[in-house]
């Protein structure tokens, strides 16, 4: 199907708030930026947004939203809303500062017809949590947000910007990265602990810029040739040339 022009993504998103109450515009990963959604047309509290949070799946990024949509508009507080979703944990709105708006809310704003609108950050539970869940409440800042950096800063890796890395739920929590493997000249494999004992449900596909910018010790694997692959320790040492 090809992409919608201006005028007919309008009328879609204008539809969808007439029979939803709101339209939901899904980000995918088209580069080193995680994916993240967000609502046009709410009017309590502002519009909502689900940034990064690889731990879910995109129909369960739907499921979250359409629920704290729901809950947001019952509750006379935002402040308030706690929801809670079977197999999918328990999530708190928090205010997004104005830095992360434009950037992240494009579609809304131009929606709108506006730069300054109000967004509420959806933001999952510590077991829910992942390293590219920013703290949208506080002013953009690379330091602070590394995963996000890719909003405003230039690419630095000598790879594909859109490269990506099939990883485990272990490392996107945060967990020390020992395996890794080139495949493709744009694919790679990270992961926490031994690669062949991961669940299939903890599997993941998420940019390569994900994981770099979250953890700088990994970035040799960025100068893997096609088809090499390096291991280390889970308590620490150098990386090791596997096989």
């Amino acid at each position: 199907m090809p992409p919608l022009d201006r005028d007919e993504a309008f009328e879609l998103i204008q539809s969808n708030i007439d029979r939803y109450g709101h339209h939901i515009y899904l980000v995918a990963p088209s580069g080193p930026l995680p994916r993240w959604a967000y609502t046009i047309g709410l009017d309590k509290g502002g519009d909502l947004v689900l940034a990064g949070a690889s731990a879910f799946l995109a129909d369960d990024v739907e499921r979250i939203i359409n629920e704290c949509a729901k809950q947001l508009d019952a509750s006379p507080d935002w402040s308030k809303v706690e929801v809670d979703i079977p197999d999918l944990g328990a999530f708190q709105l928090r205010q997004v500062e104005a830095s992360w708006i434009k950037s992240l809310l494009l579609g809304a704003t131009d929606f709108y017809g506006r730069d300054s609108i109000q967004a509420l950050q959806i933001v999952p539970d510590k077991q829910h949590w992942t390293i590219d869940v920013p703290d949208l409440s506080k002013a953009w800042d690379a330091s602070l947000e590394p995963v996000w950096q890719w909003l405003h800063n230039p690419w630095m890796f000598d790879v594909l910007p859109r490269s990506t890395a099939t990883t485990n739920l272990a490392a996107l929590r945060g967990e020390r990265v020992t395996e890794a493997a080139r495949w493709e000249e744009d694919q790679w494999e990270l992961f926490a602990g031994a690669g062949p004992d991961v669940p299939k449900g903890d599997l993941r596909v998420v940019p390569l810029g994900t994981l770099l910018a979250a953890d700088m010790s990994i970035v040799a694997v960025a100068q893997l040739h096609v088809g090499g692959a390096l291991w280390r320790d889970q308590e620490g040492g150098q990386w090791e040339k596997w096989g």
